[in-house]
């Protein structure tokens, strides 16, 4: 007989076993079937390319945010790691997949980056955990294409790493699946009724807002697509957004 649920970590587990077989990213199966993706490095898929995305350019040229620590969650090669190396970032980089973390450090080493950004293989979750080596405060943490491969339940976990190592004040950005035009729209609870996660979640921007409504919005818009010569990545499909952690006010100076 097994009891072994005590902790809200316990349940979110319990439930990543639903989404098992389908070896979705954050599931035990995940890094396996990552490989597998990253394998051939000739397929055509666009974020292959050694591109940063275009919204990410747009916030650095606009002052949105500036040059300090960044986390890039689910870095796959490394494009917009070595980018925000380029730009004076110095950057940690984590992903699932040891192929995908191959090949960024590979990258890395061609571009003479290796020291201003170091790759890591394993979970974000765990990495980032109290015992784990991905250590804030971060002044970016940024997301391309990570959070709309996360189950529902796994939310709670995605917020709970940005409580831990984003620096108050600090930015998060992302990029994720917009409703209409691609991705599962199904609501959550069909999700744990037929297991699986249908190639990916999209989002509307309504639900974005309430899903980091503890965050001040700074922008949210549609990526705009690049051509297929340009220097960036950019697929019209997907949402972007910049979000701020608000700077809370000290308490009140307690006198003895």
């Amino acid at each position: 007989m097994d009891r072994d649920i005590r902790t809200v970590e316990d349940v979110l587990r319990l439930l990543d076993e639903l989404f098992a077989p389908e070896a979705d990213r954050w599931t035990r199966d995940a890094a396996a079937w990552w490989d597998g993706f990253y394998s051939d490095r000739n397929r055509a898929v666009p974020f292959f390319a050694a591109k940063p995305d275009e919204n990410l350019l747009s916030c650095l040229d606009r002052g949105l945010i500036r040059p300090g620590r960044a986390l890039d969650l689910g870095c796959g090669p490394g494009r917009n790691a070595l980018f925000l190396a380029a730009r004076g970032f110095e950057v940690d980089a984590v992903d699932l997949s040891p192929t995908a973390i191959a090949w960024a450090e590979e990258r890395a080493r061609e571009a003479g980056a290796g020291a201003a950004v170091r790759f890591h293989r394993g979970d974000a979750f765990a990495l980032t955990g109290s015992t784990g080596e991905l250590r804030g405060p971060y002044d970016l943490v940024y997301d391309s294409g990570c959070f709309h491969h996360l189950p529902p339940h796994r939310r709670v976990s995605h917020l709970a790493l940005l409580e831990r190592v984003l620096a108050p004040g600090g930015h998060f950005a992302l990029t994720c699946f917009a409703a209409g035009r691609m991705g599962s729209e199904l609501p959550d609870t069909a999700f744990y009724r037929e297991p699986g996660l249908h190639g990916g979640l999209a989002y509307t921007p309504e639900a974005l807002r309430r899903i980091f409504s503890d965050f001040q919005e700074v922008e949210l818009r549609a990526m705009r697509q690049q051509p297929a010569d340009s220097a960036l990545f950019g697929e019209e499909f997907l949402w972007t957004a910049l979000f701020r952690r608000p700077v809370r006010p000290a308490g009140p100076v307690t006198r003895h």
